[in-house]
């Protein structure tokens, strides 16, 4: 009994030390799988990631059979419509930009610019006007510098304060122009300087076609600066109790401009004369500007009525 108690004690021990070291190996093992890197299993997921995310999900082989061809918007997935997402601008037509019409438009820009350059070099500023001088005299003194192709007196017709634009057909009559300052002219000595601005050119159209328009021209005048809120009729009430009979008045304004102008013809040229004097007197809220006019004021076109 001895003996094999013995036999079966070194058994045990035998046994207990075969596990131990099966165990020992088995944690080995476990600490090499835990520290083995894993470089291999995580490129193989990047590479999945890589191709999922090249998938198209709009891709013809990824429509379902039950696709709507007749609505393209909607997608069928068990009989249940799913509306696709679309962009906010898929309703309106893409815009083409016109190239050829930006650069048309940019190249009239520097086209304007430049003839408005060309235009100030062949025009000078008078200065110190005399009240009876008109355009005609003043044109008269520069024409024997070159061809005068326009002249505009402007300011306060019974004032020294007037000036005026003329302009030349060329800069060599600009240039002999500004010779000319310190002429006696009236009663005061002009003074000539080079122009910083251009002459606004009136519109051919309504300049007079005839003897009749150029005699209506001598009876009108041109009135600036008059109060939004004076009517047509106190305009006309306002010259005839001053100048005379009005024929034709023409008053224009619109809501960008914080004044409106008229044209005003009268009966009798003497009349247009006086209105001259009305320069800043006050009409309504406002001082009025009143020169002479050089468009007539051409009785409204009716137009035939529609049938």
């Amino acid at each position: 009994m001895a003996a094999v108690a013995e036999i079966t004690s070194e058994a045990a021990v035998a046994s207990n030390n075969t596990t131990t070291a099966a165990n020992k190996n088995d944690n080995n093992n476990n600490l090499d799988s835990e520290t083995k890197p894993t470089s291999e299993s995580e490129f193989t997921v990047q590479k999945l990631v890589d191709m999922f995310t090249k998938l198209n999900p709009l891709a013809k082989e990824f429509f379902p059979s039950s696709y709507s061809k007749n609505n393209p918007n909607e997608l069928h997935f068990n009989n249940f419509a799913v509306p696709v997402k679309q962009s906010a601008n898929d309703n309106f037509p893409k815009r083409k930009r016109n190239n050829f019409n930006q650069g048309r438009r940019k190249l009239n820009g520097r086209a304007y610019r430049a003839q408005q350059e060309d235009s100030i070099r062949r025009t000078v500023y008078v200065s110190d006007i005399d009240q009876h001088v008109t355009e005609e005299r003043l044109a008269g003194l520069f024409s024997g510098c070159g061809q005068v192709v326009d002249c505009r007196v402007c300011g306060d017709p019974h004032s020294v304060l007037r000036f005026a634009f003329v302009e030349f057909a060329d800069e060599q009559g600009a240039r002999a122009a500004l010779n000319l300052g310190g002429t006696m002219l009236g009663y005061y000595p002009v003074r000539v300087l080079p122009s910083k601005t251009a002459i606004l050119p009136v519109n051919p159209t309504f300049l007079p076609r005839s003897e009749d328009e150029r005699e209506m021209c001598t009876r009108t005048v041109y009135c600036t600066n008059i109060d939004k809120k004076v009517s047509q009729v106190e305009v006309k009430n306002f010259f005839e109790s001053i100048c005379g009979e009005v024929t034709r008045l023409r008053l224009l304004g619109d809501q960008v401009h914080s004044t409106r102008i008229a044209f005003v013809e009268f009966a009798m040229a003497e009349s247009a004369i006086v209105a001259l004097n009305c320069s800043g007197m006050a009409l309504g809220s406002q001082p009025v500007r009143v020169s002479p006019s050089k468009t007539p004021v051409r009785p409204r076109v009716t137009r035939p009525a529609m049938h």
